[in-house]
C-alpha cells in the first residue's frame, strides 16, 4: 500500500512533538487519535479500492475524520 495521506503528523507538522506527549500523558487524546488513525486508513483503503465503500460511507468517514481532526487541533491550542 502506498503513502497514506493525512497523518497527524502531516496535518500538524509543528506540533509533532506535542502530539507524541499527549498521546503520552491525555488518555481522551491518545483515544481521539487512534480513532483519527483508524478512520484515516480505512478511507486510505477505500480509496485506493482495498475495500469496496459505497460513495455515502466514504463521505461520512471524511466528515468523522475532519470531526476528529478538528476536535485534535481543539486539545493541541490548549495543551
Amino acid at each position: 500500500m502506498s503513502h497514506v495521506a493525512h497523518e497527524l503528523h502531516e496535518e500538524f507538522p509543528a506540533d509533532t512533538q506535542r502530539l507524541h506527549e499527549l498521546k503520552l500523558g491525555n488518555p481522551h487524546f491518545a483515544r481521539l487519535a487512534e480513532r483519527y488513525h483508524d478512520v484515516n486508513r480505512d478511507i486510505h483503503r477505500a480509496e485506493a479500492g482495498v475495500d469496496a465503500v459505497n460513495d455515502d460511507a466514504l463521505e461520512e468517514m471524511k466528515k468523522l475524520r475532519l470531526n476528529l481532526k478538528d476536535e485534535i487541533a481543539a486539545l493541541l491550542v490548549k495543551a
